[in-house]
């Protein structure tokens, strides 16, 4: 006897009509097929709805953004008529860009589910499946085996530190990066370097420093190594974990090489001190789905974190820091849109020519930095500086990399039609979270996009 709920999902009639949605909401959508100016008669009504936002969330959106509903690859509508090209994709939400006709019919049969959102007393089966895909596609290069799922990529991280702490118990403090992120808890904003996301919290004193790599420096690697040493002979067994990013975020897009990691990975090991890979930004963004796997440092991390692309919080561990009953909890696990929709997502990263080095991520990195390099190397001269990242995560230095001067640059971007945001600080950066399903002739306009900004802003600045 076949269960009611696997009628939903293999009924003709059901699947008919997610697909006659999935079509019309693609129909409605072909019109945008590039930059677009706001419609003048939307100007007013858009201004308003923009100062009501910000009087409700008691203060301004960080850009004039807010969506209409509608869009199609790396293009987004707003809802004064404008035509955006998103290339940074709610800080990394949208990995297949808006409107994927997979990703919506997914996201439907999510929606026809008895449940809007799932918990860790009463699952679906969802939660069982995609469990298990995660553990699979993790334990491929790793010793990860069990996954826990939370709401967010700051959620996932809280019940990572607090895996490591139990296993360490009483071991407290953290070693993490200099310029760190982690997300926007209280603890999470402790192990975060940035003073800005944490004025008027307390200071708990519980994370220690280590800086991050130096491309221009050789001794870089030893001298991040040292300085954990002496956090350790410091602190003796008081250190309960190693937790870091395998390529600063907000910490400036600089990509470190496997032999920076893997010296400070063996003194973690030797010393019992859990390493913990927070992947939240660079999963499923590197050229493989983990950073890890990238890198080539998999046997050694104990726990991993991701977020983001799979459309809620995951944490990924081994056995040794499976944790106790009570420890890791929650009411809310993920929503059932969310499950369908991230699980459908990591099949097209697996089964499409998306991984691996000559994959369409890498592709896209290298036409990417090929061509920010040839602005700064032609038209732009001394202006699009230190291109670099990981697959999909693509950065550079607008102009000196001062704080004003990167604002102003972002500012005048999006007025241009192009959505970035920055990192780093000294210098600070112009950051692209690109949507794998970018096209060639996508990213050349994106290229023309950001010459024409950084050579008006140029002529700007020379006049004066």
């Amino acid at each position: 006897m076949s269960l009611i709920g696997d009628q939903l999902l293999k009924s003709d009639k059901i699947n008919q009509l997610i697909k006659d949605l999935a079509n019309e909401t693609e129909k409605n959508n072909a019109s945008i097929s590039g930059i677009k100016e706001a419609t003048s008669s939307l100007k007013e009504s858009y201004k308003q709805l923009m100062e009501n936002t910000a009087k409700f969330r008691g203060r301004p959106l960080q850009y004039p953004y807010i969506g209409s509903g509608a869009g199609k690859g790396p293009f987004v509508e707003l809802a004064d008529g404008s035509v955006k090209m998103d290339l940074i994709n709610g800080i990394g939400i949208h990995l297949f860009g808006h409107s994927h006709p997979r990703v919506i019919k997914a996201g439907i049969r999510g929606a026809l589910m008895d449940v809007v959102m799932q918990g860790n007393l009463e699952p679906n089966r969802e939660y069982a499946q995609f469990s298990q895909k995660l553990v699979e596609l993790a334990s491929k290069k790793s010793r990860l085996k069990h996954a826990w799922f939370a709401t967010c990529g700051t959620m996932a991280n809280e019940n990572a530190l607090k895996m490591a702490r139990q296993k360490n118990s009483p071991a407290k403090m953290i070693v993490s990066f200099k310029n760190a992120f982690a997300g926007r808890s209280t603890m999470m904003a402790e192990v975060t370097d940035n003073p800005a996301y944490k004025q008027g919290l307390p200071e708990y004193h519980e994370v220690l420093r280590i800086p991050f790599y130096d491309r221009k420096d050789p001794a870089s690697g030893e001298k991040s190594l040292n300085a954990f040493k002496e956090h350790l002979a410091k602190h003796e067994k008081n250190i309960s974990c190693f937790a870091f990013e395998p390529m600063l975020g907000e910490g400036g897009y600089m990509p470190a090489t496997r032999e920076f990691f893997v010296p400070i990975l063996e003194f973690c090991k030797a010393n019992h001190i859990a390493i913990w890979a927070d992947e939240v930004q660079t999963f499923a963004r590197t050229g493989e789905l983990f950073a890890f796997e990238t890198l080539d440092i998999g046997n050694y991390v104990d726990i991993v974190t991701i977020a983001k692309t799979v459309q809620l919080g995951a944490t990924l561990y081994t056995d040794e820091y499976n944790p106790k009953p009570g420890l890791v909890a929650g009411t809310f696990s993920g929503s059932t849109v969310s499950m369908h929709t991230g699980m459908e997502m990591l099949d097209m990263l697996v089964n499409e020519n998306y991984l691996g080095p000559k994959g369409r991520i890498q592709d896209i990195h290298n036409q990417f930095i090929s061509g920010l390099n040839q602005l700064n190397a032609t038209s732009c001269s001394g202006k699009v500086t230190d291109a670099c990242g990981m697959g999909l995560m693509i950065a550079f230095t607008p102009f000196e990399g001062k704080k004003e001067q990167v604002d102003l640059f972002l500012k005048n971007l999006f007025d241009n039609g192009v959505i970035a945001f920055s990192c780093g600080k000294d210098p600070v950066r112009a950051r692209f979270l690109v949507p794998a399903c970018i096209k060639d002739e996508e990213i050349s306009l994106a290229l023309k996009v950001i010459e024409k900004t950084i050579l008006q802003q140029n002529l700007t600045t020379n006049k004066t």
